[in-house]
């Protein structure tokens, strides 16, 4: 369907409607969501027919949506790297191909994390000094201006990488969540300089040279009470916070619906589990964010995402593009990479 809308100076979005594990139907939903309230405009990649089907159940009249046909798709379980290598015609792919091609100024995608860091990093490159996208985000819903970079991306970093962390930290909260000046914090085992293996005890040098906002060490502890607006840690380390916070979440909002369901109506009992999951589990109300590093818009949502996920992963993606948030972290980087030897 052509797009055709009154509404000037769109932010144009390729979505991978393909990816997911309620793909296509909740991510067709999603954006159709997007391009009806967001004033952005949609491409959605994958198979014309499953699409069409889902679009069929909606009013799309008018909207800005046009179908882009991708031949492949990468099923769960798939090598992401050779996947995306084999299948250049896959819906994730052909969606930062539109990027890259400037018929898109972002993508999105509920997919695979790694097919999309991979697609990102082969079909659109990182900025100087990135090896790999890097991803991070508000953490939780308890600290809403903590940031915890990195959540899986980067695994065995080197010292001078978490420096690089602390400034993609630092733009998407001044960015994102309006924090002027935000603090930045190691995580490690212990508060006081000198704590830590050598990859932390280097940093923590590296990061007070920087000239960024570095407060010091900080513990697993102090993330719920957001102690700094920026925590650095691995992305070995980081994707196990986040999972056993997520996992945490789960957990107790049923431990809650055993305890409580003789004292509680039925509503009153979904709506404290559900205020509870929200506030501590990563991803739950947000869906996803941008990957970091990457010279131009990517963004991942989590896997199990919905419509509103999607909706709202969409607008995070929108909200990079008009905030020039891809210019003003090269321009980040370039400051402290000055500062820290490769």
């Amino acid at each position: 369907m052509a797009e055709s809308s009154g509404r000037k100076e769109q932010v144009r979005v390729a979505v991978d409607a393909m990816g997911g594990d309620h793909a296509p139907g909740e991510i067709v939903r999603g954006a159709v969501q997007a391009a009806r309230d967001l004033n952005v405009a949609i491409a959605l990649v994958g198979m014309p027919t499953a699409i069409e089907d889902e679009l069929r159940a909606l009013d799309v009249a008018n909207l800005p949506i046009r179908l882009v046909e991708a031949t492949q798709t990468i099923a769960d379980g798939e090598e992401p790297a050779i996947a995306v290598m084999r299948k250049r015609n896959s819906s994730v792919a052909m969606a930062a191909r539109l990027v890259k091609q400037g018929e898109a100024a972002a993508t999105v995608s509920a997919g695979s994390t790694g097919a999309t860091m991979v697609a990102a990093l082969m079909e659109i490159g990182t900025l100087p000094g990135i090896e790999r996208p890097v991803i991070g985000g508000a953490f939780l819903q308890l600290a809403p201006e903590c940031v915890v970079v990195d959540l899986g991306a980067n695994v065995g970093c080197q010292p001078y990488q978490l420096v690089n962390f602390a400034a993609i930290g630092t733009v998407f909260a001044q960015t994102f969540l309006g924090v002027k000046q935000p603090t930045v914090g190691l995580l490690n085992v212990g508060a006081e300089e000198g704590k830590g293996n050598d990859q932390a005890k280097e940093a923590y040098n590296l990061l007070k040279e920087s000239g960024l906002n570095f407060i010091g060490n900080v513990e697993g502890m102090d993330i719920p009470g957001g102690k700094a607006n920026v925590v650095l840690c691995d992305g070995f380390v980081g994707n196990i916070l986040v999972k056993f916070s997520e996992g945490l979440g789960g957990v107790i909002k049923q431990w809650l619906a055993s305890e409580l369901s003789d004292r509680l109506s039925s509503s009153q009992l979904a709506d404290i589990t559900d205020r509870l999951h929200r506030l501590i589990s990563p991803g739950e109300v947000t869906g996803g964010g941008p990957m970091w590093g990457v010279d131009g818009v990517a963004c991942v949502a989590h896997g199990a995402s919905r419509a509103p996920q999607i909706l709202n992963t969409i607008a995070q993606a929108k909200e990079a593009v008009e905030s020039g948030f891809v210019d003003r972290l090269r321009t980040a980087l370039a400051k402290v990479q000055k500062t820290t030897p490769a």
